[in-house]
C-alpha cells in the first residue's frame, strides 16, 4: 500500500492539498492518505499548572479542528485516510512521521509568501521540503477573483 502524508494546518491552502489529492492531477488510486496536524509543545510553566490529561485534551481538540475540512474533502472524494495528531516542532515532525510510514510523497499547502517573507521568519514547507525522505508536492490555494 502507497502512503501519502497531508499535512494541515486547517487553513484554505490545506484545503486546496486535499482537493488536489482528490482531483487525481498527480497521483494514482489506490493509496492511503494520512492526514497529520501538529500542535506545538506547551511551556514547562503550563506543565507546571495544568495537568497532563489536560494538555492531552487540548492537543487532541485542536487537532481534531485542524484536520476536519481536510478530512471532510477526502472522505468526500471517497479516498482512504487516516488522521494523526502529533505535537511538537511541526517540520521535524512530519518529516519524522512521512518516515515512519515510508511515505510515497508529502502533499502540503503553501502560504505562496515570496521566498524573501520566508527567508526572513522561516517556512513550515521550506523545512519539510529541506528534510522530506521522500518527493514533496506544495500546492498553492487559486486566488478567488
Amino acid at each position: 500500500m502507497t502512503n501519502i502524508v497531508l499535512a494541515t494546518d486547517g487553513s484554505p491552502f490545506a484545503d486546496a492539498a486535499a482537493r488536489f489529492i482528490i482531483e487525481g492531477r498527480l497521483l494514482r488510486s489506490g493509496f492511503t492518505v494520512h492526514v497529520v496536524h501538529v500542535t506545538p509543545e506547551v511551556t514547562g510553566q503550563v506543565r507546571a499548572f495544568v495537568s497532563k490529561e489536560t494538555i492531552d485534551a487540548w492537543h487532541q481538540e485542536e487537532s481534531d479542528k485542524a484536520m476536519k475540512s481536510v478530512s471532510d474533502i477526502l472522505a468526500a472524494g471517497g479516498v482512504a485516510f487516516e488522521r494523526h495528531a502529533l505535537h511538537g516542532f511541526a517540520p521535524e515532525r512530519i518529516v519524522a512521521y512521512a518516515t515512519s510510514v515510508d511515505a510515497q510523497g508529502i502533499v502540503m499547502g503553501t502560504h505562496g509568501r515570496g521566498s524573501f517573507f520566508d527567508a526572513v521568519i522561516g517556512s513550515v514547507a521550506g523545512r519539510v521540503l529541506a528534510h522530506a525522505p521522500c518527493p514533496v508536492v506544495l500546492v498553492k490555494a487559486q486566488d478567488k477573483k
